[in-house]
């Protein structure tokens, strides 16, 4: 199980850089960019540029010197290949198509599966000469200079309801026209926060587009591209999405740095959604931080996801923490990018046990009643060449002892970096285990522990008392070491504060009786019980920590804790506490009779031949005769290194 904490800072936007890097291209004079993110996606359109014979020198890893050819390519015949890159392929389709020259643009297999038709049919209008080499609307593309005058090009409509890129590409190209044109968005504008990123980078190059709500938008005749001299990308936020998720579900808290309040990405508003579903977010002009929720667990949403395609997608994975069921919609998007991601994730999330409804424009996800099947986990998560679903589904490992993504290389289109960047902020979730005698104390100062480090809390004697308790009722015999087993392994234990739970019902006092206690040692020495415990303590180990105690916790059951406490008070110190304890609860008890049954106990507990009790390797021994509770509690934390 991991946890997560730290910083990171974001690598820059793939949707800024290749628009910046594009505007730069379309200028006139030279401009330097800085923050460019390099990755897949950025380095071809990079390559295309340099093959149309625009001036790009690197200055530095990340920054960028482009000298502007105002829209007239030196190149004027040539072929490029975009892989799988929409933020070049359709706005390079666009400048190429108006810009007059001979061109061929192809990618990979899958990119002549993403639709372009309705972009190609608008630049038709503009009088666009475009040929369709494979299958029609669909790239390979041809495009040769343009045709002679056309009536309506003073006017151009475009579907706003496949892919917002298209309406990207015209907006970015229209400049080059020299006239006044008016683009009209037939149906609902889907990815409206992409469209704010492309107006705000061509102010920021001179060109000023007239807005008439998100269906209308004028570009005057006098626009033209000017450099800005030096222009810096943002960072990403899609990519955030991923670090602020870790932080919600893993603890936190995580902080980006790179993006924040004042950002004009509107993927920043996925801080929004992880709000709505219970996380603390908390942020500034240039960077946000996120924890889990203050309460525990993150609770389900039904969210129209128009405003955060993208980001929506790490959503979808955080669905599997949250309690209830969540609904995304408004993701038709999905269904053209990089994979079918609906269809994709609808199929790795069932991988995982997650019950998935998937729509035309939905997803609906109700996370499992129990852990990971352990095939998902063997045989790993697909991410059918696409970056996002290896970045969304690293999260799932909050989840699981160890997570498989089948080629992950994948995340070189926009974040190359980035599964070092995600184990830079997330280690094995921290565990204080605390083991000692009976009636040592220790029950009382793990409780106490967790509950001020905001911990969770594992009672390893209780699963035992459970255990013997729920024999007795059931009539399985406590030497019979298979039954036990069986019975170990189904049932359903649950810890709320000093309550417990089994099998949905609350346990009495009687858990903490004597004849419960003298049960449950003897249970403890049986091998095949220990194992059938051991998953149910390990799944204790949850974000953002766990303190346990027991006789086994720090050598056997959580050998890598961060802190290793063998508690112990001598017997008469002991004795005394039980009997306090035992009368303070209205039972009967004997200060003799106490101090000869733990004075047995400790004989059987050393020297039974599994998990015997001991010191474990690397514990800090604690004597507690002479301290009450609080005093221990206090060293305790003292001696916690991630306090």
């Amino acid at each position: 199980m991991l946890s997560a904490r730290g910083t990171i800072t974001l690598p820059g936007s793939k949707s800024i850089s290749n628009r910046v890097l594009l505007l730069a291209a379309l200028s006139e004079g030279a401009t330097e960019v800085r923050d460019v993110l390099l990755s897949d996606d950025t380095g071809r359109m990079l390559d295309g540029l340099r093959t149309l014979g625009v001036g790009v020198e690197q200055l530095d890893k990340h920054v960028f010197r482009v000298t502007g050819c105002g829209g007239n390519f030196p190149v004027k015949d040539a072929e490029l290949f975009l892989g799988n890159a929409g933020t070049a392929f359709r706005p390079l389709t666009a400048v190429l198509a108006l810009s007059g020259g001979h061109y061929k643009l192809s990618g990979v297999a899958r990119m002549h599966e993403r639709p372009i038709g309705d972009l190609v049919d608008a630049l038709r209008t503009l009088g666009a000469n475009i040929d369709y080499p494979g299958n029609e609307g669909f790239p390979p593309l041809e495009i040769y200079s343009p045709t002679a005058s056309n009536e309506n090009w003073s006017s151009v409509s475009v579907r706003g309801d496949v892919s917002s890129q298209f309406l990207t590409a015209l907006l970015m190209a229209l400049p080059l026209l020299g006239r006044s044109v008016t683009v009209n968005v037939v149906g609902e504008l889907i990815s409206k926060p992409y469209i704010g990123i492309t107006l705000a980078m061509m102010r920021r190059f001179g060109v000023a587009v007239h807005q008439e709500g998100w269906n209308r938008f004028a570009i005057g005749a006098d626009s033209h591209y000017s450099s800005p001299g030096k222009i810096y990308v943002e960072g990403d936020a899609s990519s955030a999405s991923y670090f602020l998720a870790a932080g919600a579900i893993g603890g936190g808290p995580v902080r980006i740095e790179g993006v924040g309040s004042d950002s004009i990405q509107g993927d920043v508003r996925f801080a929004d959604a992880l709000v709505l579903m219970g996380a603390q977010i908390k942020q500034g002009p240039n960077w946000m931080e996120a924890r889990a929720p203050a309460g525990g667990k993150l609770k389900a949403i039904d969210l129209d996801c128009n405003h955060i395609p993208d980001a929506a997608m790490t959503l979808a994975v955080v669905a599997l923490f949250a309690d209830g069921t969540t609904t995304l919609r408004n993701i038709a998007s999905w269904r053209v990018k990089e994979t079918d991601r609906i269809a994709a994730m609808a199929t790795e999330l069932r991988k995982l046990g997650a019950t998935v409804e998937e729509g035309a424009d939905f997803i609906r996800i109700t996370p499992p009643a129990t852990g990971y099947p352990l095939q998902a986990t063997r045989s790993g998560i697909d991410t059918y060449d696409d970056h996002r679903m290896a970045m969304c589904f690293s999260l799932a490992a909050f989840g699981a002892e160890g997570m498989r993504i089948n080629d992950p290389g994948c995340v070189a289109k926009t974040f190359p970096d980035y599964f070092a960047a995600f184990a830079s902020v997330t280690q094995a979730v921290p565990v204080i285990a605390i083991d000692g005698p009976s009636a040592s104390g220790k029950g009382t100062v793990a409780q106490r522990v967790a509950a001020k480090l905001g911990y969770h809390y594992l009672d390893s004697g209780a699963l035992y008392r459970l255990l013997a308790l729920a024999a007795q009722q059931r009539g399985v015999a406590l030497d019979d070491e298979a039954g036990l087993a069986a019975l170990a392994a189904r049932m359903d234990i649950r810890f709320e504060g000093e309550q417990i739970w089994l099998d949905g019902v609350l346990v009495g006092d009687e858990v903490r009786g004597e004849q419960c206690a003298t049960a449950a040692s003897k249970v403890a020495a049986l091998p095949r019980v220990r194992t059938a415990l051991s998953s149910k303590q390990h799944a204790f180990r949850r974000a953002p920590g766990l303190v346990a105690d027991g006789r086994d916790m720090a050598s056997v059951v959580f050998p890598d804790a961060a802190l290793k406490i063998f508690l112990t008070a001598s017997t008469g110190a002991r004795a005394e506490r039980r009997y306090k304890q035992l009368k303070e609860k209205g039972m009967d008890a004997n200060i003799t009779a106490l101090l000869q049954d733990i004075q047995a106990r400790d004989e059987r507990d050393t020297r039974r031949s599994v998990a015997p009790l001991q010191q474990a390797t690397g514990a800090s021994l604690l004597d507690t005769t002479a301290l009450n509770i609080e005093q221990a509690v206090q060293e305790v934390l003292m001696r916690y290194p991630q306090k």
